[in-house]
């Protein structure tokens, strides 16, 4: 009988030494580092890329373990295209042979895998690898994870208002349906939680045009680690970090996570 989020939460939790409460729903990770890594052990570029690819399975597994209910990965950028072209290329090979590869692993663990982005300038083999494992695992039921592979946060915005906007002139909508709600509903984020803890490796210490929406009350944690470093101890040590912070939301009195 598989657990539920509850009982790998309590679990998770009970090992950890917090409550069950301190463990974050959503996890949203900025995956930095992979060149500077190589970099830094007299490898090229692609080598880090390859490491990163490869710490991912283990990281995704650990979340599914500790109960979390939401994994987004920030992959590729709109930003990324003006990186060397032989090193987009090796990137969107990885990608084709990751999300072939991953499917036996979502679906023995219930994972869903949803696209934040966009598809028109990735690749055909990319975009027919992403669809198949998206078809392949719709009806799992457990943890989500989101790939946000050419992924742009101000262009998910703009793309949410044009939609908007077009179901106002067809009278689908009116101006007084327009509010936070509706504007959520058409990200690529509609119907998840939005992230509680956001994390970023190798120190950098930006947003990247990451989820902006959606990461508005969101913890943040930085660290020195970079990508294909980051084990499954050190998700630990961003979710310990995550249950000793106050989070007001606004309100005069803290609330702790713990």
């Amino acid at each position: 009988m598989k657990e539920s989020f509850e009982q790998k939460r309590q679990r998770s939790a009970q090992r950890l030494g917090l409550s069950p409460e301190a463990i974050p729903r959503h996890i949203a990770i900025i995956m930095d580092g992979n060149g500077r890594w190589a970099q830094a052990h007299g490898l090229p570029r692609f080598e880090g890329h390859k490491e990163g690819g490869k710490i991912l399975e283990s990281i995704i597994l650990h979340c599914v373990d500790i109960g979390i209910e939401c994994v987004t990965l920030y992959s590729f950028s709109m930003q990324n295209w003006k990186r060397p072209v032989e090193e987009v290329e090796f990137l969107m090979y990885l990608y084709t042979a990751y999300l072939e590869g991953i499917r036996p692993r979502l679906m023995e663990n219930d994972i869903r895998l949803v696209h934040l982005g966009q598809k028109e300038r990735l690749p055909r083999e990319v975009v027919n690898a992403l669809d198949e494992t998206m078809e392949i695992t719709s009806d799992n039921e457990g943890m989500v994870l989101g790939l946000a592979l050419n992924y742009g946060a101000r262009t998910e915005i703009t793309d949410a208002v044009k939609k908007i906007a077009a179901q106002c002139n067809a009278g689908e909508l009116s101006l007084e349906d327009i509010d936070e709600d509706c504007i959520a509903d058409h990200l690529d984020t509609a119907n998840l939680p939005d992230p509680d803890l956001l994390i970023r490796t190798s120190g950098e210490m930006r947003i990247s045009n990451f989820l902006l929406w959606q990461i508005s009350y969101a913890e943040f944690y930085v660290t020195d680690v970079h990508w294909p470093a980051f084990t499954n101890e050190e998700l630990d040590k961003a979710i310990i970090a995550y249950s000793q912070r106050l989070r007001r939301f606004g309100d005069v009195e803290p609330k702790t996570v713990n």
